[in-house]
C-alpha cells in the first residue's frame, strides 16, 4: 500500500487511479491541478472573462496560449469575430431605432395643441 500524492489516502501499489480523489497516478495523464501551473493570463477562466469583456481584443491571449491546438485557435478566432460582428450590428440597429423613437417623440412634443394655449 502506498499513499496518493494528491490526497494522501492509502491506495494499492498497482493502482492507476485513486479511488478517493479520482486523480490518475501515472505521469502521462494531466491532473486537474495542471491548470494552476500555467501563467494567470493563459488560464481558461481568464481568457473567457477577457473575451466577454473586450471581445476580439482578447484574441492574442488565445494565439499565445501554448496548450491550445492550431485548429482550436482558428475556430475560436472565427467564432469570436462572427459573434462580435453580430453584436456590433445589433447594437447599431438598436441605437438607430432609439434615435428614431427619440426624434418622433421630440417632434410630437414640439407641436402644442391649441387647446393648451
Amino acid at each position: 500500500m502506498t499513499s496518493c500524492p494528491f490526497c494522501a489516502e492509502e491506495i494499492q501499489d498497482d493502482a492507476i487511479k485513486c479511488k478517493h480523489c479520482g486523480e490518475f497516478l501515472d505521469a502521462g495523464r494531466q491532473s486537474r491541478f495542471a491548470e494552476e501551473k500555467r501563467e494567470w493570463y493563459f488560464r481558461k477562466s481568464f481568457i473567457i472573462i477577457a473575451v466577454c469583456c473586450v471581445g476580439p481584443l482578447a484574441l492574442p491571449l488565445i494565439w499565445w496560449r501554448p496548450q491550445t491546438t492550431r485548429s482550436w485557435k482558428i475556430g475560436l478566432t472565427i467564432g469570436i469575430l462572427v459573434l462580435s460582428w453580430i453584436l456590433f450590428q445589433t447594437t447599431m440597429d438598436s441605437i438607430y431605432t432609439f434615435m428614431e423613437y427619440y426624434k418622433q417623440s421630440v417632434l410630437s412634443m414640439s407641436t402644442i395643441p391649441e387647446s393648451c394655449l
